[in-house]
């Protein structure tokens, strides 16, 4: 299943890995904000969530870099890059 399927279908849970301020600003509804230098002290509260986690960010940077470790750590993961594609596709699902 891909990224798209994922958001559409509601298969998991999407993790927006920008500051707080930055989420404040705009993000996506539903979505659960983690920012990045926080995700090694949440580790639990991530495991606890509905996955696979779409973890995104402004650019996709942050994303992949918290797909990265996350993919280590053994959560089910994916980078959906920034959190306007994500937002995208979420207003595509019925």
């Amino acid at each position: 299943m891909n990224i798209e399927e994922i958001i559409k279908e509601k298969q998991g849970t999407i993790v927006d890995v920008r500051t707080p301020s930055e989420f404040m600003g705009g993000n996506v509804a539903g979505s659960v904000n983690i920012p990045l230098q926080e995700i090694p002290n949440r580790l639990e509260e991530l495991k606890s969530l509905k996955s696979p986690l779409v973890l995104c960010c402004a650019s996709g940077g942050r994303s992949a870099q918290a797909n990265n470790y996350l993919a280590h750590q053994g959560l089910e993961c994916c980078n959906g890059g920034s959190w306007l594609d994500v937002n995208y596709y979420q207003s595509q699902s019925v």
